[in-house]
């Protein structure tokens, strides 16, 4: 059961984009379980472009020019986010703070805009704060989408964005 609802419940393609880069990944990250999602991507053919919270594309960086350097810092990421104690459930304050309602797709070929706005309380009074968006690229093989690469912790919302 997924925590937050599908927008596409009418439309497989961009359903199953959304399955695959909501409540899968968040489940997967939540988990720091990489299996749930390794067979999401095509490995010869990704890249993951670093953002850097900058709106300014001279300031992007290829941080993650293969799969395995991106997996290792999303292990990284999902080792260090169980060490947090929330005060709340972690993957439900993530679904809170996700929306991915935008996927353009041309053939075979699709982007999705993810995006992050949000908090989510922690133990100690604070919160932990969830600003930014990325766009994933996709490609179907073999009738499944998969990932192919990012652009991702960009600001949210960049200038002159709504």
């Amino acid at each position: 059961m997924s925590l937050s609802t599908n927008p596409f419940p009418d439309d497989a393609d961009r359903s199953a984009i959304w399955t695959m880069l909501v409540p899968r990944d968040i489940k997967a990250f939540v988990n720091a379980d990489w299996s749930m999602v390794e067979g999401d991507f095509i490995a010869d053919d990704f890249m993951g472009i670093n953002g850097n919270k900058n709106d300014n594309p001279d300031g992007w960086t290829i941080s993650y020019p293969t799969l395995a350097q991106y997996r290792d810092e999303w292990l990284r990421q999902a080792h260090e986010g169980q060490k947090v104690v929330y005060a709340e459930d972690q993957e439900a304050g993530i679904h809170r703070a996700t929306s991915l309602t935008e996927i353009e797709i041309t053939g075979e070929r699709a982007i999705a805009h993810k995006k992050f706005k949000g908090e989510i309380a922690l133990a100690d009074g604070g919160k932990d704060v969830l600003n930014w968006q990325t766009l994933y690229f996709c490609r179907k093989v073999d009738g499944q989408w998969k990932l192919t690469g990012f652009v991702g912790y960009l600001p949210y919302p960049m200038p002159n964005q709504g």
